[in-house]
């Protein structure tokens, strides 16, 4: 564990003074929040990927098209 000294806005901090186990409530915000961001990431790489690959699928998919419909006629 790590003990930290934050600053807080005082919206935030009063809202914050509610919660009975503060330190539990912000290591679970920001345990999601890196998490939602560790997901977002995953995303963008992954849509960049497909993208990078678009014209190499279509390719093959119009290859093997042809090669499937040869027998069709």
């Amino acid at each position: 564990m790590s003990r930290l000294n934050i600053t807080l806005p005082n919206k935030i901090a009063k809202k914050l003074a509610t919660k009975p186990n503060k330190s539990r409530f912000i290591a679970n915000v920001l345990k999601e929040k890196f998490e939602c961001e560790r997901r977002k990431e995953i995303e963008t790489q992954l849509a960049e990927g497909y993208k990078a690959t678009n014209n190499e699928d279509k390719k093959v998919n119009n290859e093997w098209e042809k090669v499937t419909l040869e027998r069709w006629d």
